[in-house]
């Protein structure tokens, strides 16, 4: 049988589309979109999608519906979205459903009587779209506070990444379930499988810490290093710090750097602090005590205690500029309310150099941080 090519498919379906064809409008519209056998066109493929859709052809009324909704070719417009999914929704169509259920629940429309969020996401659930079911079980269990697992199974069968995710996160937490580490490390291995990075990162600190499997250093060592060489921030700062540590790899602060520099231009805290230290220190670089600075402040500034820690003292000692014990002051208080000892330990000593004017004032800036921190 001869395969045909885009061009003669796009012919083809031009002559059935100029007889009125909504189905064939709907096709060679997306020719036009993707530039498959027809010269790309946009506007032309909104105009063919607008004639399939006015003859009641629900794929095309549904993604008009997305144009609309995106402000895709079109300028942005929740009523006219929501009227042309509704038109599909209620022919069964259950992306329609899905997309006209996710309008309502970010409040864009508002809809009639019995026919909210969860209505949609019903209808759609119950046509397997996978989606759906995790909009349907997140807002089920935000009313209930109780987690429906048949949910989230389903759509993890239907090869949904995020519902294994979702599912091994609920069991290691036993959040609306009960807790169950050997149900989460499952089900975070499915994901990790697929090639989930934050799975792939679970699944290492499963193996290294026993939880829901027996422990397993090469397996740790495997997973974590997939994550990081795959760019996930989280995995390059832990196994930046057994390449620093020597653990279970040769010991190497070029690669330890290499790693906490990936992870810290993606704004991972424990980078920031791990990579502050080889400057302060001057472990495989070059001293650099305002780069260490700088990277404890952004560290720190992220809730890291020891960060927090560290930078009150090179703050007080005056090591990069003038001595600020109040500002030192806020850094050590803020260290100490996250329970380091160390920074209790100075936060103690400082105020014994501080007088109580000095000491307030360090105050006042921890809450006015504090503050801020908590607002964000």
């Amino acid at each position: 049988m001869a395969v045909r090519d885009a061009g003669d498919i796009a012919k083809s379906l031009r002559a059935s589309a100029d007889k009125g064809d909504a189905e064939a409008q709907y096709r060679l519209g997306l020719l036009y979109a993707s530039g498959q056998g027809v010269e790309q066109d946009t506007r032309q493929a909104l105009a063919l999608y607008r004639e399939s859709a006015e003859q009641g052809y629900a794929p095309a009324q549904c993604v008009l519906g997305n144009k609309y909704a995106l402000g895709q070719g079109l300028k942005q417009n929740y009523k006219l979205a929501s009227s042309w999914y509704l038109q599909a929704a209620e022919q069964g169509y259950a992306r329609a459903q899905f997309r006209l259920g996710t309008l309502i629940e970010d409040g864009h429309i508002v809809t009639r009587d019995g026919m909210d969020a969860e209505y949609w996401y019903a209808q759609a659930a119950d046509q397997g779209e996978g989606e759906a079911l995790l909009k349907l079980a997140a807002l089920r269990e935000g009313r209930s506070g109780e987690t429906d697992t048949s949910l989230y199974l389903k759509a993890a069968k239907m090869g949904l990444v995020e519902a294994h995710v979702k599912l091994a996160r609920k069991y290691a937490t036993g959040e609306g379930v009960e807790q169950d580490l050997s149900m989460a490390f499952d089900a975070y291995l499915k994901a990790a499988r697929q090639g989930d990075l934050r799975a792939q990162w679970n699944i290492a600190r499963a193996y290294q810490k026993g939880l829901g499997v027996d422990e397993d250093e090469a397996e740790a060592q495997k997973w974590l290093t997939k994550a990081a060489k795959a760019g996930f921030a989280p995995a390059q700062a832990a196994l930046g710090l057994k390449y620093a540590n020597g653990e279970g790899v040769a010991q190497s602060y070029s690669k330890a750097k290499f790693l906490w520099e990936n992870a810290v231009k993606k704004g991972d805290a424990e980078a920031q602090h791990n990579l502050a230290y080889l400057y302060y220190k001057g472990l495989g670089v070059e001293e650099d005590l305002e780069r260490a600075e700088s990277l404890y402040l952004l560290a720190a500034e992220q809730g890291v205690a020891e960060a927090q820690c560290m930078l009150g003292l090179i703050v007080a000692r005056g090591e990069v500029r003038e001595p600020d014990y109040e500002e030192a002051h806020k850094w050590f208080g803020l260290s100490a309310d996250a329970g380091n000892e160390a920074g209790a330990a100075n936060l103690k000593y400082a105020e014994t150099l501080m007088t109580p004017e000095q000491v307030a004032e360090g105050r006042r800036r921890k809450l006015e941080w504090l503050d801020a921190f908590r607002s964000r």
